[in-house]
């Protein structure tokens, strides 16, 4: 009897789980869903710039609901106060490493006037798609087009969020970078503000399946890093980046992934 029940009791906080996973993506799902409709609606009736601050402003809203709902269930903790302070902040280019798909997600939740630069694929997407493309959010698929409207949206104060990665970390402590963001950097003139965001848990990570159940609670922790200027040089700013990102990253609590046989510690103090 006493063995059993220790095991009853596992399957029975694994069924919980799983209530909570589901409960999480259903509740994200039907928030975009609803939004739909307003959003198709609206996209050709509203000015460009109207349409911008009010997409923006709901998927802020909607995003920052759904971090609460995760938190209020016990699927999820965040902190993400450290995101705050930039808030108020002129332009920027926000550029957070990326662990896994919540991190955009997390970062939208606390600043409301962001441009997002999103995969194609992202933007056509039935639950996603229509709310993007009234937020005015950047498709990736024409890099030209992509940083003329990167500086666009800069030079009428937004905050630009573009993962340098490119993709979601594959190889700890960060991925090789892309030069997007020093080519947006350098031609906006608008400085780069680091961000890194933390977790142990591999959910949704590189690869994670979408209903696959991670342990519960997931634990996500987002700081600040350091602000670099416009560079003049893109290729040495690159450099400068993802050095600084892996001296950053060497040691901060990330998922159990293969490391970068490239990425020493020695390598990354210098």
């Amino acid at each position: 009897m006493s063995n059993k029940r220790p095991a009853l009791a596992g399957r029975l906080r694994t069924l919980y789980e799983y209530v909570l996973l589901y409960a999480g993506l259903g509740y994200l799902g039907a928030m975009c869903l609803a939004w739909t409709p307003f959003a198709i609606v609206l996209h050709p009736l509203l000015p460009a710039a109207r349409a911008r601050r009010l997409g923006r402003l709901v998927i802020t809203m909607a995003f920052r609901s759904y971090t609460r709902f995760l938190t209020r269930i016990g699927a999820c903790r965040f902190d993400l106060e450290a995101l705050d302070a930039l808030r108020a902040e002129g332009p920027l280019i926000l550029a957070p490493n990326h662990p896994c798909l919540l991190d955009a997600v997390m970062v939208i939740s606390r600043l409301p006037n962001v441009a997002c630069i999103l995969k194609a694929g992202l933007m056509d997407n039935v639950f996603l798609g229509a709310g993007a493309r009234l937020a005015r959010y950047i498709r990736n698929d024409s890099p030209l087009r992509m940083v003329m409207s990167a500086n666009a949206d800069l030079a009428a104060g937004s905050h630009l969020l573009i993962f340098p990665e490119g993709t979601r970390t594959v190889r700890r402590p960060v991925n090789p970078m892309m030069s997007s963001v020093g080519l947006i950097a350098r031609r906006a003139k608008v400085p780069v503000q680091t961000i890194f965001i933390e977790t142990r848990s591999p959910y949704l990570c590189k690869g994670w399946p979408l209903f696959r159940k991670p342990e519960m609670p997931v634990t996500y922790r987002v700081r600040l890093g350091k602000r670099f200027d416009p560079p003049r040089d893109v290729q040495g700013f690159m450099r400068e980046l993802e050095s600084y990102f892996a001296r950053e990253l060497i040691d901060a609590d990330l998922p159990d992934l293969p490391v970068q046989a490239r990425v020493t510690p020695s390598s990354v103090t210098a």
